[in-house]
């Protein structure tokens, strides 16, 4: 069963890399506090990641924030690429590079989505620590839709370097 959008809890991934990656973590989560019909309600601490994929660049930092919105799937991931781009992200084609901020729709309600434009468990969350223990730190208890227990999908990446800041 799914939580009615009029109320949904999402969880949102937030990462950067370039140009005082802290500040761009803070400026996006106070974006994300003045979106329409959509209260931030906790964020994690920040954490110091290795980059994934593309190793030729900076560590990033990372945050997950958990939000309530009356937002639709679609409109929330619309409006997270359109604070993306207000903060100077360019997309062009390659993945995993540097990057001034990352938003990623994480989780909406208990919603498995699958569409051209959004998918809803994030496709790559259960194997990534540097969004797993953030959201941990929110939520230790949560099972995620279709890949299960949060503490058991952590184990799974316990070689994965990721450090807590504390800022």
């Amino acid at each position: 069963m799914s939580e009615p959008q009029g109320d949904a809890r999402a969880y949102i991934g937030l990462g950067s890399n370039l140009d005082e990656p802290a500040a761009h973590i803070r400026s996006g989560v106070a974006a994300l506090a003045r979106l329409a019909k959509t209260r931030v309600e906790a964020c994690s601490s920040l954490y110091l990641s290795a980059p994934v994929g593309r190793r030729d660049q900076t560590d990033f930092v990372n945050a997950v924030c958990r939000v309530r919105t009356g937002l639709a799937p679609s409109t929330l991931m619309h409006n997270l690429l359109e604070i993306e781009y207000q903060h100077g992200r360019e997309r062009r084609g390659e993945k995993g590079g540097p990057r001034t901020l990352d938003l990623d729709l994480l989780l909406y309600g208990h919603e498995a989505i699958r569409s051209e434009e959004l998918t809803v468990p994030h496709p790559r969350l259960h194997e990534r620590a540097f969004v797993l223990y953030p959201l941990s730190e929110l939520e230790p208890e949560l099972v995620i839709p279709g890949r299960g227990p949060l503490r058991e999908l952590l184990a799974g990446c316990a070689g994965q370097w990721v450090q807590k800041l504390g800022v």
